[in-house]
């Protein structure tokens, strides 16, 4: 038997915790890049897609000067007093709606209080961007209570400096804006400069996406990323470039004798990455598989060894997808989100899905003594209001 879909439980769960039916019942989507990994932050393009897995939030007001947040996923708890300016607290988790709700009050809107209860079969962790979906769900609740409907970019920025200022991440924009504007039955190839947006069709029914999580999270990750930018940084420096989107191969290899080795394979990675990501659109477009494929497949060779941003389990994945191969329904597969852990996308034919499941989480689990979560997804629409 199939589990409820988190709409139903989320209004099932708060009318059982907080004695009445909810109002409004909002949705946001988790995504998944299908290539173009660092580059957001550098300027380049993206290609990812919204995901058949999201956040809701079910909410109804009560007239008092406080929200209270109910996190079905966590079990937590925050209360947030409005009588004055929305700051960072406890719970953690809670910051990712605390920075939306300081956003809203920044720009003049008004609200009172309400109770709201969180539920999400958004993987946690696992790089398919659950925090930007609990953001997003926020300032879509936000918009249904307060009549104000923002700009989809604007709602997508207001979105991403939350987690910049309340949860001291400082993202890129991808995962908003794919939260945000992301439409059913196409990846959303991403100028992350131009902040412009084109919608790349992925209709071939026979294809699929397949999201296979690791089940593991190194905890180096957060200082990590932050580090990669820093390093990103100073290659654009050492290049004399505003960011690396501006740079070449050509002038890469020109400036290596100058450069610390290891930001020239950090330039490397984000220099042939943004490349790839323009030829996989092109491929997708044209329903060139086997090219769209080999992409992939170098996309995570150049994250595991010139950005160094996977880890042992991530390989192995790759590994076995790729021992599988074409023959075996797998087009290509990498590494997906910041690193360290989390999840690997492959691009499959749909009749493989059975197969290829149960051969690679029956590898995983031997190699690694860990069960993989797999699932499989077509491209998803964005936020929305369901009720």
């Amino acid at each position: 038997m199939s589990p409820e879909p988190p709409s139903v439980r989320a209004a099932k769960n708060f009318s059982a915790t907080f004695g009445r039916a909810p109002r409004w019942l909002v949705a946001a989507p988790g995504r998944v890049n299908l290539i173009g990994e660092h580059t957001d932050y550098n300027d380049g393009f993206v290609l990812p897609m919204a995901i058949e897995r999201r956040t809701v939030i079910a909410a109804a007001p009560h007239g008092q000067r406080r929200i209270t947040l109910r996190s079905a996923t966590t079990k937590g708890e925050a209360i947030i007093d409005l009588t004055r300016p929305v700051e960072r607290g406890e719970p953690a988790w809670s910051n990712y709606a605390r920075g939306v709700l300081a956003g809203f009050q920044r720009l003049g809107a008004t609200f009172d209080g309400f109770d709201a209860l969180i539920d999400s079969d958004v993987p946690l962790g696992g790089g398919l961007s659950s925090s930007a979906a609990l953001e997003v769900a926020t300032a879509t609740l936000l918009e249904a209570i307060t009549g104000r409907v923002l700009d989809p970019v604007e709602k997508a920025l207001l979105c991403q400096r939350a987690e910049h200022e309340f949860a001291g991440v400082p993202c890129g924009i991808m995962d908003q804006f794919t939260s945000v504007m992301a439409k059913e039955g196409h990846l959303l190839l991403l100028d992350c400069r131009s902040r412009t947006t084109e919608l790349v069709p992925l209709r071939d029914p026979s294809i699929a996406v397949l999201i296979i999580n690791t089940n593991v999270h190194h905890e180096l990750a957060g200082g990590e990323y932050a580090r990669r930018r820093a390093q990103c940084e100073a290659a654009a420096s050492a290049l004399h470039v505003p960011s690396l989107r501006d740079a070449t191969l050509d002038l890469l290899y020109e400036a290596r004798a100058h450069m610390e080795p290891v930001a020239f394979r950090r330039a490397r990675h984000v220099i042939t990455e943004i490349e790839r990501t323009r030829q996989a659109a092109r491929a997708i477009r044209a329903g060139d598989w086997p090219a769209t494929g080999q992409l992939m497949d170098a996309s995570h060779a150049s994250l595991r060894d010139d950005f160094e941003v996977s880890c042992a389990e991530l390989d192995l994945v790759v590994e076995l997808a790729q021992a599988i191969g074409e023959s075996g329904g797998i087009i290509g597969c990498r590494m997906t989100g910041g690193g360290f852990g989390g999840c690997a996308v492959s691009l499959v034919r749909v009749e493989a899905i059975p197969q290829i499941t149960t051969q690679i989480a029956a590898a995983y689990r031997k190699k690694t003594g860990l069960e993989p979560t797999i699932f499989s997804s077509r491209p998803a629409g964005g936020a929305r209001v369901l009720s």
